[in-house]
């Protein structure tokens, strides 16, 4: 009975977060639903394990949220991400149209730019390209994804998204954990996606399809729809609602001023991670007022923390003739980063409930008793959770809340390096999130004023097959020579 509260809570959420009811009402009511149908306390669920683990997500994590979607707002606010985009078409021009959409939104997300930020400024862009290439604009979708939602999110080595910050504290990470593995996991899904892209491009010429026409008004409208911004909240870490707020330069930006803030997160996120944090004395984090904790649960977030607050220094620096209204786009940027961390972080106050039920016991056995070892299982747990919730980041922290702790003793008892169960966990979260239900993808087809019949497909290879294909490679790679 309890494991079939489990399922229709589950569904029940579902459901209703895709007909674009709010998951900070959904995620408490289904918890409830589930300890109901198992006969455990209600009010002791709601208020002491589902508010303690989505308060102890916010606490672990809000300041990426913060920090990412403010670095967002002010790099579209002073102009930056048009310059990038606008510097991409004129140096790959419309010859290599497809190439220049993916490479703009692979710098900028990979710069620490919030993934919805990428998509209103690389659409215009996309648009105007793949226009004048006659390419057809139901590709659109496909090019954005795979440089902004695939390896700079879950695969490259030092990316500051939530994704691959979400594992470091339950391994003892950094951002750059398994980077030999992580970039060859991001060449495969870079190398796919272009394939396929560039093949359908051809098969396009050959049967005469052209560009098509454009909807009119399509970004105001998207930004406007409540539905579309309830599963893009729960999706990624930018609320769309305060895309319109702030004030746009009207500026030109240099390449290297709009670059450089990109180019200090990176480096910034590196020096912090192998080089000035090692060599510090942290050992008063194991005091009782510090939590009792230890450098390696959090130095991976303070690296990312603080190569995002250095960004966004430089980036007012350098752009304060640009930035005309600060405040503004400020403000914008800080409320943007609220209802996608409390959405987020109810998701994970949900995986907390049910991982208490004992009907869950069934499940976290059937899990590790997935055949081909404990990365196959590490990785279908984050892939199915990620799947049904349409949230990569939600999926994976839930995935971790219970199972976490397990696959910890179970690497050390086999030797294992937790740098592998991150870069695994990481891959695994960025596979099946992006189901027809996923508010990226939802947000992302508005965008393009396409429909999933036009483009969904050419979005599942780019960002589901390539990333599945990278995903079990780094699992035979990590079997066979370890971490690297």
């Amino acid at each position: 009975m309890g494991l079939f509260g489990i399922f229709l809570a589950l569904g029940l959420l579902i459901w209703l977060a895709y007909r674009g009811w709010s998951v900070l009402l959904l995620a408490p009511a289904a918890a409830l639903i589930a300890a109901a149908v198992s006969r455990e306390p209600l009010l002791a669920h709601w208020t002491q394990t589902f508010m303690g683990s989505a308060a102890q997500f916010l606490a672990q994590f809000f300041p990426l949220f913060l920090l990412g979607a403010l670095f967002g707002k002010l790099m579209d606010d002073s102009g930056s991400v048009e310059a990038i985009a606008r510097f991409m078409t004129e140096r790959l021009g419309t010859r290599r149209a497809i190439l220049a959409v993916v490479l703009a939104g692979a710098f900028v997300t990979y710069g620490g730019v919030s993934l919805f930020v990428a998509f209103f400024v690389l659409a215009p862009m996309a648009q105007a390209l793949f226009q004048a290439a006659d390419i057809p604009r139901r590709l659109m979708p496909a090019a954005i994804a795979l440089g902004t939602s695939t390896f700079t999110m879950t695969a490259f080595p030092g990316t500051p998204a939530i994704q691959n910050a979400i594992p470091m504290p339950f391994f003892g990470t950094t951002p750059f954990a398994a980077p030999g593995l992580g970039i060859i996991a991001s060449a495969i899904m870079l190398g796919f996606g272009l394939w396929w892209l560039i093949r359908s491009e051809a098969a396009a010429r050959r049967a005469g399809e052209g560009y098509g026409g454009d909807p009119d008004n399509v970004l105001r409208t998207v930004a406007d729809d409540p539905i579309i911004r309830e599963r893009a909240t729960t999706a990624r870490e930018f609320d769309p609602a305060e895309m319109s707020h702030g004030r746009h330069t009207d500026v030109a930006v240099p390449i290297g001023v709009a670059a450089l803030p990109l180019v200090v997160v990176v480096i910034v996120n590196l020096l912090m991670s192998l080089v000035i944090l090692p060599r510090l004395d942290f050992s008063f984090l194991a005091e009782a007022r510090w939590g009792s904790t230890s450098l390696s649960a959090v130095a991976g977030v303070w690296s990312v923390v603080v190569a995002l607050a250095a960004a966004i220094l430089t980036l007012i620096l350098v752009n304060r003739r640009r930035l005309r209204s600060l405040r503004e786009s400020m403000d914008a940027g800080a409320n943007a980063s609220v209802l996608p961390a409390f959405s987020v972080a109810s998701l994970v106050g949900f995986g907390a409930v049910v991982a208490m039920l004992p009907a869950f016991d069934i499940v976290r056995d059937w899990v590790l008793s997935i055949g081909g070892g404990p990365l196959v299982s590490l990785a279908t747990a984050t892939n199915v959770l990620a799947a049904l919730t349409g949230s990569a980041s939600g999926g994976m922290t839930i995935a971790l809340d219970a199972l976490g702790d397990t696959y910890m003793r179970i690497a050390a008892e086999q030797g294992i390096d937790p740098a592998l169960m991150h870069r695994v966990a990481a891959i695994g979260s960025g596979t099946l999130d992006s189901l027809p239900h996923n508010g990226a993808v939802v947000t992302l087809l508005a965008v393009c004023g396409s429909t999933h019949r036009e483009s969904y497909l050419d979005i599942v290879m780019v960002g589901i097959v390539s990333a599945l294909v990278a995903l079990v490679a780094v699992i035979v790679l990590g079997t066979a020579f370890g971490s690297f």
